[in-house]
């Protein structure tokens, strides 16, 4: 018979944009502490995130974040097998905020570090509803992102479909301070557009071609126009029916493509994360129109950034024993490859 393997503890890192996180994960999918210093408040009178106050924030509270996330977890360094950190994508400043707290920790208490791109994070994150089947197919939907990606099997990741140019989630925040919504807009939006009706009939960009890139920026102008030529005439719009117009038009496009990935990668399972997996409106369709395909949705608290989802990736790599050097450093534009046709 053989011997049980020993426990392993991740302290893992997450500094890629306004929240600071730490998280300590036990094996591969035991999130023992997950903490967040959200920083929501600080970037809303600016209407969105400015990049050296995000990074101002991290460095004032990322040791009090690692304290309560030890606490938390009830281990001591003494427990440890590795550290784990975001090196990108994310604002730069931000991400050196994270690598440089991770880097000092695991150099001083001799701990193997671990390099974990932010997307892979959100994607692993589906670990905590239950054990993924591989391959895999994943949306992933964010503020800075969208894209679909291939997953052959644990740490293989293939991009196979991306936008061209905004992400959902950007463009969520774009139309929402537009029409007076403090950020982050997105959630606010969903809750308007289930009041509301798909009156105004929005573009739907390459919903109809072969291809399963996305692009948004065309939907996000068709919205700023409507609502300014209704301000120049002295026309009221209807919030509810603004939010549902545009959101139905989001959901059309990120179905359509996710749809057309599902049939040229058959594959049992869909994995749906990032902050706009959140999105009720989403989960509605999903639920909906996916059949015979499992679909995976991390729960809502691990939606948005957070260190536990850092850690999850982190573990697969730690069982392949994928360390990084002392000279590790911020890759704010850090992308998946792409599958080759």
């Amino acid at each position: 018979m053989s011997e049980k393997m020993e426990d392993r503890y991740i302290l893992a890192f997450e500094t890629s944009c306004d929240e600071t996180s730490v998280a300590v994960l036990k094996n591969e999918d035991q999130l023992l502490s997950n903490v967040i210093a959200s920083q929501i408040k600080s970037h809303q009178r600016f209407g969105g995130v400015v990049p050296e106050v995000a990074s101002r924030h991290h460095v004032e509270v990322i040791t009090a974040c690692i304290r309560e996330a030890m606490d938390e977890a009830g281990v001591t360094v003494e427990d440890l097998s590795a550290v784990a950190v975001t090196e990108g994508p994310g604002l730069v400043g931000a991400l050196l905020v994270g690598l440089s707290a991770a880097k000092a920790f695991a150099w001083a208490h001799g701990l193997p570090l671990i390099a974990v791109n932010h997307m892979a994070g959100h994607l692993m994150a589906a670990r905590q509803v239950k054990a993924l089947v591989y391959p895999l197919v994943a949306l992933l939907v964010s503020g800075g992102h969208t894209e679909l990606v291939y997953v052959a099997e644990p740490g293989d990741y293939k991009i196979i479909g991306e936008t061209r140019d905004d992400a959902v989630g950007e463009a969520y925040d774009k139309v929402g301070r537009v029409m007076g919504l403090p950020y982050p807009a997105g959630r606010l939006i969903d809750e308007l557009a289930h009041q509301g009706q798909d009156v105004y009939d929005f573009p739907r960009a390459m919903i109809k071609e072969d291809h399963l890139e996305f692009s948004f920026s065309g939907l996000k102008s068709a919205f700023i126009n409507l609502h300014h030529n209704a301000a120049q005439k002295g026309e009221a719009l209807v919030q509810e029916d603004l939010a549902a117009s545009f959101q139905a038009a989001v959901l059309d496009i990120l179905m359509a493509k996710t749809k057309k990935a599902l049939e040229r990668y058959p594959v049992k399972t869909l994995v749906v994360a990032g902050g706009v997996a959140a999105n009720q409106g989403l989960r509605e369709r999903l639920a909906e129109e996916i059949r015979d395909v499992e679909v995976i949705i991390p729960p809502l608290r691990l939606c948005g950034d957070n260190a536990g989802m850092i850690a999850m990736a982190a573990a697969v790599e730690l069982e392949k024993e994928h360390f990084s050097d002392w000279s590790l450093n911020a890759r704010p534009s850090l992308a998946f490859d792409s599958l080759e046709p």
